[in-house]
């Protein structure tokens, strides 16, 4: 898998074909505490312009996802290593559904696939989460709507309020 970096969090596959083993999950995992976001993506495809978008990412537990939704597009996660809670919100906020999920052999969820524009976000409950996203292509921006409810990454006491309200969402979802 040699990576083509795009920028701090973001590397294409240069290969024809592409090959993904416990090393390179090992070096995305490494390479996702030094980023300032605490993430980082491989992209199994070549561009931003390809039809179908296939990443390997690994996040940190105190990544922040902001609440967004895929106006024309699926999404799908399979959990390869670590644990998290998907949780699903209403257009103003309300959490709808709390998916949690983990690796197979967690024998928690392990894949989801949302067809439908809802808002969802990421609460990750374990050190460090790596998950396969599918996706359709192109990426647009434009195909990308942020709840307006959340708050942006630049507002970092906001964002530890909305996480504390994420916390307490994921816990009671579980009584």
């Amino acid at each position: 898998m040699p990576p083509s970096p795009s920028n701090e969090e973001v590397a294409f596959a240069t290969e024809a074909v592409v090959k993904v083993s416990q090393e390179e999950i090992a070096a995305l995992k490494r390479k996702s505490g030094t980023t300032a976001r605490k993430r980082t993506r491989f992209c199994a495809h070549r561009d931003m312009d390809d039809q179908l978008h296939e990443m390997l990412i690994a996040l940190k537990r105190d990544t922040y996802i902001r609440p967004h939704k895929h106006l024309s597009k699926s999404e799908s996660f399979h959990i390869i290593e670590g644990e998290v809670d998907v949780v699903v919100f209403d257009d103003a906020g309300n959490a709808t559904d709390v998916i949690r999920m983990g690796d197979y052999q967690s024998g928690l969820i392990f894949y989801y696939r949302l067809s439908e524009p809802c808002y969802h976000t990421l609460h990750i409950r374990s050190e460090t989460l790596v998950l396969h996203e599918t996706t359709n292509g192109p990426f647009q921006p434009s195909d990308t709507t942020f709840a307006p409810w959340a708050p942006e990454e630049s507002d970092p006491a906001s964002v530890a309020n909305f996480m504390n309200r994420l916390e307490t969402i994921c816990i009671d979802s579980r009584t």
